[in-house]
């Protein structure tokens, strides 16, 4: 990695946000270059890229699309520039600037594939919290809002927006003046562990450079040890984090779903149906639009000799929330939002899972019960 161009990584839907912190980037960390696809043009066959400094663009150039796909075609073009910079042997740091729709996750792996020549130092989402919780409870599909990255893009903004907040370990904040403490409250529990900077507070600069482990992001992100917030109260927004042991009726859940969807502006975690008592899944929603995956097997699922191929972060994850019974199986729901109705969630949530007597029947009656989830779930 020694003599690795550093690339930094800025992304986010807040468009004005996110060229202002390239800017600065620009300003205060000589010797740096940034890199912007411009994919509004796919519908047209073509990628545009610009390339520029503190002084202005450098050059431009387009790249053919791939696949039908805007995003393919900006990894395929991306990193063949990025060599070519660290070639030059005068870049001291490249700024990648991702288009609205473009999730930092995906470009971050890419980039760090090439670790012999380029290192990627950080990834930075731009916030103007004003607009956070406007675009959270945005349940528009990203090809309705003119953001789709490829025609068969069927993310919303909502979701997306979620994703960018959430990966990112440095939120850079533009236009605070128009936030108010709610904004700033809700920010703080969606990601409390990233760090924030401000254009004008000095840290942007070292932020950039200060390094970033692409692994241990992806952890991060995944239900089975993802990072998920605390419990929190503040200035009208909250956090609420239900954990339970004993599954969910498939049936009952699933006609709880709207409402638990739409009890709250974000909601994350992992959780186990009775019908399916192997199977981790994940619970995704964001702007009334709910995602739920098939995240893998539960350790305990597994046998003794799987265990040495699960990664180190994962094994770990499950041995803090480890039960003598059902081992890592469990129900652990993160909703936040202003105005949340804990009482409300508690009851609803504690309504979908197996009463008494249908637990006491066991493991075998529960897989009988009638697989509510077969249209959300690849069977």
């Amino acid at each position: 990695m020694e003599g690795a161009l550093p690339v930094a990584i800025v992304g986010g839907l807040h468009s004005d946000a996110r060229a202002a912190v390239v800017e600065r980037l620009l300003t205060v960390v000589g010797g740096s270059v940034a890199l912007r696809h411009d994919l509004s043009t796919a519908l047209r066959g073509t990628v545009l890229r610009s390339v520029r400094d503190a002084t202005g663009v450098l050059c431009r150039g387009e790249a053919p699309l791939v696949n039908d796909c805007a995003c393919c075609a900006l990894r395929e073009d991306l990193v063949p520039e990025l060599e070519r910079l660290a070639d030059d042997g005068v870049t001291r740091l490249a700024i990648v600037e991702l288009w609205d729709s473009v999730e930092p996750k995906a470009m971050a792996e890419v980039v760090a594939a090439h670790g012999d020549r380029l290192r990627v130092t950080s990834v930075i989402t731009a916030v103007d919290p004003s607009l956070l919780l406007a675009c959270l409870a945005n349940g528009d599909d990203l090809m309705e809002a003119g953001l789709a990255a490829a025609p068969t893009d069927r993310r919303t903004v909502a979701d997306t927006w979620a994703r960018q907040l959430e990966y990112a370990p440095v939120l850079a904040l533009v236009g605070e003046d128009e936030a108010d403490e709610a904004d700033r409250a809700l920010l703080a529990q969606l990601h409390p562990t990233a760090r924030q900077v401000t254009l004008d507070g000095g840290g942007l600069a070292a932020a950039a450079l200060a390094g970033f482990d692409v692994e241990a992001a992806a952890a991060a992100q995944h239900p089975a040890c993802a990072l998920l917030p605390q419990e929190a109260d503040e200035c009208g927004v909250g956090t609420y984090v239900w954990h339970h042991r004993r599954p969910f009726h498939p049936e009952r859940l699933y006609a709880a779903l709207e409402d638990l969807t739409c009890a709250a502006a974000r909601s994350r975690g992992r959780f186990w149906l009775a019908d399916r008592p192997d199977t981790l899944l994940s619970w995704d929603a964001a702007g009334g639009a709910l995602c739920v995956e098939s995240a893998g097997p539960w350790l305990a699922s597994l046998p003794d000799a799987a265990w040495e191929m699960v990664p180190p972060v994962r094994r770990a994850a499950a041995a803090l929330d480890w039960h003598p019974e059902h081992g890592d199986r469990c129900q652990h729901l993160v909703f936040t939002s202003p105005g949340l109705d804990r009482h409300g969630l508690t009851e609803l949530l504690d309504s979908c899972l197996l009463t008494d007597a249908e637990y006491a029947a066991g493991p075998e009656a529960w897989k009988r019960l009638p697989p509510a989830f077969d249209s959300l779930l690849e069977v």
